[in-house]
């Protein structure tokens, strides 16, 4: 294993961080391609996380299980770039080689797939000291953007994507498209809106019916001009399952993007939730476990695994894998308000309060109230849970998708008829809320019911 530390940013402008980052997160993807089956490449999230960090080489490599480690830096002026790359052995911190480029920005594409070739070169040849590593077609021009300004805005939304923020998923869209301006033809910038699409759609940014056309239109135009990119199989596998119901060709597409790119974290990431909704937690669990190893520093993906848990009804690892999350990162409050629904289906109501507490003095979030009513109904205080309910109500309004969080809240207060109502026109809106009601032990009480018997064979769900 392999791991790509992030580019130091050596123009003393803090504002080129995004060319410097997604100049990492390039070389993850060119060394990932390469060799998937010999080289193995830890995932960017993973990498980010020792950004401007103080931690050894041998920390490092404990902490990411790998035996390698690129370090590097970036100049750049209005012309030119000089990217230094050295590969160092973990086990003893030796050198195993070093360069420096020094190239016109217009010729950057191509110095990519170079240092990427003479890195995976060096790693064959300390390993059997063979150098079979080779580009597939040498001297053929790298695919992608016709023009650095397309690259340099590429890389630009990629970064804002990365930080999976309501404003950072705007900007990134932004920056996609001003790529797709510059060059209509460049597939990856098509993927990236693809992604950005597909993800403010499913974490409620704003409504599905508004995003996934375009996210979906977005996916086609990107593999209409280049068949073999991963994300955009990946992101149209989304479309596929949360907005169609389309369960055996969202398959196919995570399949296909897997087999393209082996090294695609966030693929195996995705895969897995979609096996854990179908039930197939075996086969989930493999997945999941494939992005961690790659990714393992990952909150999402660590989250996402106890989520799958969750569903699995392993509670308590469900706990511990969120507390470590907690632990990496203390602020990454998604865990926490995750371990709210496995503190229910335990029966610790005293730390569900506790958590709603904490959550309350940072937030006004309207989920808050939606879990206020839920844990009041399933502890008997139906009058604080009328009352939160009707708050809930009253602030939900706003919200590009409330069947979601009414959903919470009646599930909490045992209105069966209400959540029976939810879920049918959740289904018509092709909301993603009915995702995960074959597998969520929430749904458990109203499991019987001939009329939910009937949605999950509507929405294809395998009995």
């Amino acid at each position: 294993m392999l791991a790509v530390l992030p580019f130091e940013n050596f123009t003393g402008d803090e504002r080129q961080d995004y060319f410097s980052d997604g100049l990492t997160e390039e070389m993850i993807s060119q060394l990932g391609n390469l060799d998937p089956a010999r080289l193995g490449v830890i995932a960017r999230t993973s990498i980010m996380h020792y950004k401007h960090s103080q931690a050894s080489i041998t920390d490092i490599g404990k902490e990411l299980g790998v035996q390698y480690v690129i370090e590097g830096s970036v100049r750049r002026d209005s012309e030119r770039v000089r990217i230094t790359a050295q590969l160092i052995q973990v086990k003893d911190q030796s050198h195993l080689w070093a360069r420096e480029y020094d190239r016109d920005l217009g010729h950057l594409l191509e110095l990519q797939e170079e240092i990427a070739r003479e890195v995976a070169n060096e790693i064959e040849f300390s390993l059997s000291g063979r150098r079979p590593i080779e580009s597939p077609h040498p001297g053929a021009p790298l695919p992608g953007a016709n023009s650095y300004e397309a690259y340099d805005l590429y890389l630009k939304g990629r970064y804002f994507w990365n930080k999976r923020t309501a404003e950072g998923f705007r900007q990134a869209a932004d920056y996609f498209q001003q790529a797709i301006d510059k060059d209509p033809n460049y597939g990856r910038a098509y993927a990236g809106l693809a992604d950005t699409f597909s993800l403010m759609s499913t974490w409620f940014v704003e409504p599905q019916n508004e995003l996934m056309p375009k996210a979906r239109t977005a996916a086609l135009r990107a593999l209409q001009l280049d068949e073999s990119l991963a994300e955009a199989h990946a992101s149209l596998a989304l479309i596929k399952e949360n907005y169609d119901y389309d369960w055996a060709d969202a398959e196919k597409e995570f399949r296909r993007a897997i087999q393209l790119d082996p090294q695609y974290a966030t693929g195996h990431q995705w895969y897995a939730e979609f096996l854990s909704w179908q039930g197939r937690f075996p086969e989930a669990f493999a997945q999941s476990e494939q992005a961690r190893r790659l990714d393992p520093l990952s909150p999402i993906i660590a989250t996402d695994h106890a989520e799958i848990l969750y569903y699995a009804r392993q509670y308590d690892s469900a706990l511990e894998q969120c507390r470590s999350v907690l632990e990496l990162d203390p602020n990454f409050d998604h865990a926490r308000v995750l371990m709210i629904r496995f503190y229910l289906e335990l029966g610790k109501y005293n730390k569900v309060f506790d958590l709603i507490h904490y959550w309350e003095a940072r937030s006004k979030d309207p989920w808050l109230w939606a879990w206020k009513t839920a844990v009041y109904g399933r502890t008997g205080h139906m009058e604080e849970a009328r009352r939160t309910l009707a708050k809930l109500k009253q602030v939900s309004g706003s919200l590009p998708d409330r069947n979601a969080t009414l959903l919470v809240a009646y599930l909490g207060v045992d209105d069966k008829e209400k959540v029976i109502e939810l879920l049918q026109k959740a289904s018509s809106e092709h909301s993603n809320a009915v995702m995960q009601i074959k597998v969520d032990p929430a749904y458990d009480p109203i499991r019987s019911d001939p009329r939910f018997q009937d949605l999950l064979k509507r929405l294809g769900f395998r009995q």
